[in-house]
This record gives C-alpha cells, structure tokens and sequence, in this order.
C-alpha cells in the first residue's frame, strides 16, 4: 500500500509539474529553470528510495523495471524522430568537426583517465574497467540544450544562437549514445562478441519496429487512432527490449530513426503527439532513476568531483575549438562549454540503463558517479551559462 500511494503522488506530481505555465521564462524565471530539467524528480527518487528513507524497497525497483523499460523505449524512440535525416545530411562538414569536437573532447578527457581510475585504484578487469569508462565518457559528451531553449524564451539569448546551441547538443546526443553501446560491448559478462550481438539485436528489434509503426500509422487522420498506434507501438518495442534483455533506449532510438526515414509526412504529427505525453512519463523516470541511487557506495563520492573536474575541462577547451571551426556557419557563442554544460535526460538514460543491463558493483558505481554529476553540473550551468552570452559574430545560418 505504501509503494502504491507514493507512485500515486509522484505521478499526480508529473502531471502537475508538466503544466506549460511553469515552462514559461517570464517572472519566476528560477521556477521555470527548476521546471525545465526536472530533476527535483530525481532528487525525490533518491531521499524516498532504499538507500535514504527507504520508503521504496529493492524488490519494489525490481518491479518498477517494466516501467522504466517502457520510459527508456518511449525516450529513444523521441530521440530518433527528432534526429531529422535530412537536416543531419544537409549539414556542412564543419557542423559536424564542431560537434565532434565539443563532445569528443568531454569524452576523451574523462574516457582515459577513468580507465586507469577503474584499472588501478579500483582493480577492475581490462574489459570492465573500459566499459565504465566508456560509459562514463559517452555521459560526459552529451549535453542538454534546455538552458539554451530557456534562455531564448525569457528573451535573453537570440534565437539563431539559441538554434545553434541546440543543434550540437542534438548531435552531441549521437556520441553519447555510441560510446553508450561501446560500453555494453565491453562490459556485458560474456564476450565482446556476445554484447556486439546484443546490440545489433537492439537496433535490428528498433529497425523492425519502426518500420511496422510506419506502416501502421500511413494515412491515418484521426489523432485518437494515432496515439493509440504509438502507445502500442512503444509498449511492443519496450517489452521485448526487456525480455531478451537488450537496451530499450537503443532499440527506442533505432525505431524512432526509422520511422524518421521511411515514415513521410506523419512522422511530424506522430512526434508533436508522442511528445505531448513524454513529459510526465519522462518525471516518473528522473523518480525510478533517483531511487537507484545508493549513497553507501562510497568510492562514487570519491570519483565523481574527478568525473566533474575532467568533463568541465574537456567542454570548455572543446566548445572553443568547436565556436573556432564553426564560426563561419554558425553563430555559436566563443565560450561554447558553459553553453552545453548541462548535461540533461539522455545521460541519466544511459546511466540507468547500463545499471539495469549489467547489474555489477561497478555498473552502480558507475551510475551514482553519473547522478552527482548531473546534479552538480545543473547548478553549474544555471551560474555560468551567462557566461556564453558575449556578442557574436552576426552569421546566417546554415551558410
């Protein structure tokens, strides 16, 4: 009964908290700011799970897996049809060098010394210790560009800088999710070759998927019928993800970009209405996500000021590299790090989900390393994005 009354609340609190008005930037821009990232849901997660008060037991989150699936499928599959193919092909190669630097560097600065970190000071194997890293790494690229979007709403950023911030945070999404599948690769319990299958399992389960919800949804007008066919269609996807044991997010984004590709004209309509019900389903996420947090693991508490320290150098000299490459196509702020130093939803996906799928010491490490980042770099970002505010170069987008 108790577990039941707290995901009552925490669900009526999701439905509450998506409400457009607090979204809004204008007076209480603090409140929208707080809104935006959600993770006061977090944050709730932790103090009312096992390891704080303890209102939620293990076996509670063991049966809480179902759910999470189905919010890390419904994630993906939103990632996907937002990736827009033909905006990724029409993009100069110096979009992409931009990109590549920015994230490339995050994630190289904290892959490599997290790597000795596991292998020596923690005694892991050669292949686990990578796979943490590499999750570790794909964590740090990415980045959350609701500040950016914030920012632009209240009126205190342009939009064409507020597009292109948006734009490699976007992109930045793609090298997490990659170095998030290298990490599985690595670190799955069998061999390489068994978590390599693993993965093209996910993203042929995705391809399938997304190609059958294309047809299912071809032609269709009416918007009951429509939403009908994408709740099916996530819960299809996200359940089998579960009971062959492969990563829901991955399967989820595999189905969203095919359906991006092959879906035409509906994929629009189908995206604006999966979207309008993402945002409570995205709270009751953050919430699971924060009840796996165990404060006991203390060598995370060590770790994580590291994993702090090595992402914030690696934003900051990658996003000047990337504002010097892209200068001439973009108007990106000279400070890009500070801009894309928030970290956001898709990190804590990955986080949660290597958690779920390898289940170790480590893979729990690896996660409480990851939230206290993401906590830490959230009130980071909310101090130092005015930072990334200085004039720039008056360019046309897309040139």
């Amino acid at each position: 009964m108790r577990t039941l009354v707290v995901f009552i609340l925490v669900a009526a609190l999701s439905i509450l908290a998506s409400n457009q008005k607090l979204l809004q930037a204008g007076r209480f821009f603090n409140l929208a700011q707080l809104a935006a990232s959600g993770l006061m849901f977090l944050v709730f997660g932790a103090i009312l799970g096992p390891g704080l008060l303890r209102l939620l037991h293990p076996e509670d989150l063991t049966n809480a897996r179902p759910m999470l699936a189905l919010g890390l499928g419904m994630s993906g599959m939103l990632l996907g049809m937002g990736l827009e193919p033909q905006l990724l092909r029409s993009l100069p190669a110096k979009v992409w060098g931009a990109a590549a630097l920015q994230s490339g560097a995050a994630g190289i600065a904290v892959t490599i010394p997290m790597a000795g970190v596991f292998l020596f000071a923690l005694h892991l194997g050669p292949a686990a210790a990578l796979g943490a890293a590499a999750l570790l790494g794909g964590v740090a690229s990415v980045s959350s560009p609701h500040m950016a979007i914030l920012w632009h709403r209240s009126g205190r950023l342009e939009r064409a800088r507020g597009i292109s911030v948006a734009l490699l945070a976007m992109l930045d999404d793609l090298t997490g999710v990659s170095a998030f599948a290298l990490a599985l690769v690595l670190a799955s319990g069998g061999s390489v070759a068994i978590g390599a299958g693993l993965v093209a399992i996910a993203i042929l389960l995705g391809g399938v998927s997304g190609a059958l919800t294309a047809y299912l949804i071809h032609g269709t007008r009416d918007r009951g019928e429509l939403v009908a066919v994408l709740i099916g269609s996530v819960a299809l996807i996200s359940g089998v993800a579960a009971f062959l044991n492969v990563s829901a997010l991955i399967t989820g984004l595999s189905a969203g970009l095919t359906l991006a590709v092959v879906g035409g004209p509906q994929v629009a309509q189908a995206w604006r209405t999966l979207s309008r019900i993402e945002r409570p389903v995205y709270l009751v996420l953050l919430f699971l996500m924060g009840a796996h947090f165990d404060p006991d693991v203390w060598q995370a508490w060590l770790v994580a000021p590291v994993f702090i320290a090595l992402r914030f150098l690696g934003k900051v000299v990658g996003g000047r590299a990337a504002s010097r490459t892209a200068a001439e196509l973009l108007p990106l702020p000279p400070d890009l790090g500070f801009a894309l130093l928030a970290q956001g939803g898709v990190a804590l996906c990955l986080l949660v989900e290597f958690l779920n799928l390898i289940g170790s010491s480590v893979a729990q490490v690896t996660f409480n390393v990851g939230v206290i980042g993401v906590l830490v770099n959230e009130v980071l970002a909310a101090r130092v994005f005015r930072r990334a505010l200085h004039p720039a170069p008056v360019v046309e987008v897309g040139r």
